[in-house]
């Protein structure tokens, strides 16, 4: 019998691999001839990149980069390695370096707020063999349109006198020419893969700028006119990169971040639980498996609605899996689960244990493997 894992991160207390870990540890005290693979799982956004370094035997990296504000920070990235072939791929959240947590709520300024920082990044992933990305681009505080993490990558933006604009806001209704003289060559053979779940065009009144910049500090009376700097930004980027970009759904995305992977790197939005699973090749087990076994922190009608087990879980389920899901909790509209290829969900948490108690690291271990445990023990016959 062959039994595939993939868990969502228990946020605040089990990460993906700890909670498939002990999901596997659960089965194997009933099934201990069954062949358990575990696979991590996350939809794109924070956790992502631990869960790919964990799951895949990434390498974490460290490197001095430009924060939001252009204050030299310390950002995690994790390299992942193709075992047969050796190719590297290079896992980055932007947040990491661009991300609206690290600025006080006084700092924060579209205008001047910049994702050079992300641009660093890439450049150290480069340096260390990289050719392939998955740049996760949730939680950012710019609204710069992706030009700091360009210039960092060797674009320059002049003005129509030729000089060269400096990152923000500020700068994007000035930009009048795009020089790629200075441009990574390196770029031209590395593929960008995009994990975006938000389909906002650039410009308008469901972009970027007037759907997320105010919650990054800008105005909300101020929002016209920096989408029109976006657009006339847009006009001359498009032109330089003869595509028309800012309409396709995720162009948005992080402040224009998703227009400018589009643009200028021939990036690829993908959903993000779907770029996770096609990094870890989960189907590819799941062809060969009799059940596939999911879960998150809190089961509700949110999951239901496609976030990452949910996903993960119809996908087992069109490979002929049965399907159980495992989560700390249940809330109203988890049952709906039910009626989206699951076919049995428990909670893990036992009855009068406390969240305070049962989100403790080793405790939640414990509850996961002992209910798992319960559970197939009593299906052990139909199994």
């Amino acid at each position: 019998m062959k039994i595939v894992i993939a868990m969502d991160s228990f946020k605040g207390s089990m990460t993906s691999m700890e909670s498939g870990l002990a999901a596997k540890e659960g089965i194997l005290r009933v099934l201990p001839e069954a062949e358990v693979v575990v696979c991590p799982l996350a939809d794109g956004g924070e956790g992502t990149m631990e869960a790919l370094a964990d799951g895949l035997g990434g390498e974490m990296r460290s490197v001095k980069v430009s924060d939001p504000l252009g204050r030299v920070i310390l950002a995690q990235y994790s390299i992942v390695s193709e075992p047969k072939t050796g190719i590297k791929t290079a896992v980055i959240e932007m947040a990491q370096a661009a991300g609206l947590t690290l600025l006080s709520e006084k700092e924060r300024n579209p205008y001047i707020t910049t994702t050079y920082g992300v641009g660093e990044m890439i450049v150290d992933a480069i340096g260390r063999g990289c050719r392939n990305f998955i740049l996760g681009i949730g939680g950012s505080a710019t609204n710069d349109g992706g030009m700091g993490m360009l210039q960092a990558l060797g674009y320059r933006f002049l003005d129509k006198d030729g000089r060269e604009l400096t990152g923000g806001a500020e700068s994007l209704g000035k930009v009048y020419e795009i020089s790629d003289k200075n441009r990574l060559q390196e770029l031209s053979v590395c593929q960008f893969r995009i994990a975006c779940d938000v389909e906002n065009p650039l410009c308008g009144p469901n972009g970027a700028t007037y759907i997320y910049a105010p919650q990054k500090g800008l105005d909300a009376g101020d929002c016209a006119k920096v989408d029109a700097a976006m657009a006339s930004y847009a006009d001359v980027a498009e032109r330089f990169g003869k595509k028309a970009c800012r309409n396709i759904p995720g162009a948005g995305a992080a402040g224009g971040m998703g227009f400018a992977c589009l643009n200028f790197l021939d990036g690829e939005l993908v959903r993000g639980a779907e770029l996770v699973m096609q990094v870890t090749r989960i189907e590819d087990d799941m062809e060969e498996a009799d059940i596939f076994i999911t879960g998150e922190g809190r089961m509700d009608a949110q999951t239901a609605m496609g976030k990452a087990p949910m996903l993960a879980a119809q996908r087992a389920k069109q490979h002929g899996c049965r399907v159980y899901v495992f989560a700390g909790q249940m809330a109203h509209g988890a049952e709906q689960c039910l009626e989206n290829g699951v076919d049995e969900i428990y909670a893990i948490t036992p009855e009068g244990m406390s969240m305070e108690i049962a989100m403790k690291k080793e405790i939640a271990r414990k509850n996961m493997a002992e209910m798992v445990s319960r559970v197939f023990n009593v299906k052990g016959d139909m199994i």
